[in-house]
């Protein structure tokens, strides 16, 4: 039986490229297809382009390709010719998946919109659920939540991408174990991808010891193509990992994304529970939705069994009773979540240890429990 060109084109349909999660074949990356190559009735030629030279993923779209061909019949090996699209075809590549700018250019007037390109999630129509990952002050592990969070919504079955806006103190890449660059195709910015989780981060473009000297104006420009120049693909959710306090970034974030939620993360000692409730003052000021509180470092369980409230207790349930919102999770200290944010291994990915359970069940309440049906809306009680 001699397979036809056709056959071995629906056998490729199938094959997503890695980072643009789509069809190959749909994308124009398919150049050829030579059945019988070299004489051999069974074997086959195909010539991949790749969307841009030294793609990181090559290795990948070889083995994807190799494999969907071989499982044809009467097909026992696969050759692949690598090539690279041209200017124009990542140009129209470009266009199909995120459109014109110029197109775009003010279709979103009253949301923000950087030059010529609309914030995709400030539309009302976009299904995206927008989660600001806040705190009142540093050092609460706001980043580790974010990403643990993160991870544990994608083991859900959802799409997830994150943005790092702690441009002074970004940490998103290493805790997620992102070890490679963006992909940038005619000025659109595909994300890399971890542990089933998009992100974008101030990390990429500075070296990490080098610190961000900029004024408001070019956060605020930087933050604005975080949300429109990267090639988001409308995920399930977007987390935002938010600097401390709540100045220029917050603020601006709240213009980009009317539609978003909060979540406040503390410590359960009360200091720091009030100066976390000023991040929820300030969401209530800009009309954000206050949808829960997560305490982390709740407690250490020692070697003999018994738990240990390094930090006081009860910081986390009486921001959450001034709220009026739900206290989400209870986040227990323990050195593996510290650890795997170091070397990329987030404790999320592993549900049966103690905090990854705890991330597990905190992304079934936000995925379920506070879906939009049910979302908790705060009147914020000030004390």
């Amino acid at each position: 039986m001699t397979v036809t060109e056709d056959q071995i084109l629906e056998a490729l349909r199938p094959v997503e490229d890695p980072e643009l999660h789509r069809s190959i074949v749909d994308l124009g990356m398919v150049r050829s297809v030579d059945i019988g190559a070299g004489g051999d009735p069974t074997a086959v030629a195909v010539g991949i382009d790749l969307t841009i030279a030294g793609c990181p993923l090559r290795a990948e779209i070889d083995r994807r390709v190799s494999e969907a061909v071989t499982a044809l019949p009467s097909i026992e090996s696969v050759s692949i010719d690598f090539g690279v699209m041209t200017d124009q075809q990542r140009e129209d590549l470009r266009r199909s998946l995120h459109g014109d700018p110029a197109a775009t250019a003010g279709s979103q007037q009253g949301h923000g919109h950087a030059e010529g390109r609309a914030i995709p999630f400030a539309d009302p129509d976009n299904r995206t659920r927008v989660l600001l990952v806040a705190s009142g002050k540093g050092g609460v592990g706001k980043s580790s939540v974010t990403t643990n969070l993160g991870v544990a919504l994608a083991a859900r079955g959802n799409s997830v991408a994150v943005v790092d806006a702690d441009v002074w103190g970004f940490s998103i890449p290493r805790m997620l174990g992102v070890n490679r660059n963006p992909v940038i195709i005619d000025e659109m910015i595909v994300p890399p991808e971890a542990h089933g989780v998009r992100c974008i981060s101030m990390g990429f473009f500075v070296d990490e010891d080098q610190p961000v000297i900029w004024r408001g104006p070019m956060l605020h420009k930087a933050l604005e193509q975080f949300l429109t120049d990267v090639f988001w693909d409308e995920p399930d959710f977007l987390l935002v990992d938010l600097p401390p306090g709540t100045g220029d970034i917050a603020l601006s974030l709240a213009q980009f994304l009317p539609r978003s939620e909060l979540l406040v993360v503390t410590t359960p000692q009360p200091a720091a529970q009030k100066v976390a409730q000023r991040a929820a003052y300030m969401a209530h000021k800009v009309h954000i939705t206050v949808s829960g509180v997560v305490e982390n470092m709740s407690w250490f369980t020692g070697d003999d069994g018994k738990r240990y409230e390094l930090f006081g207790s009860g910081g986390g349930q009486e921001l959450a009773d001034d709220l009026e919102v739900p206290l989400l999770a209870k986040v227990p200290l323990v050195p593996a979540l510290r650890e795997g944010g170091d070397v990329g291994s987030p404790i999320a990915a592993d549900p049966s240890s103690e905090a990854g359970g705890v991330f597990a069940q905190l992304a079934e309440r936000v995925d379920v429990e506070l879906a939009p049906k049910k979302r908790y809306r705060s009147e914020l009680k000030i004390v």
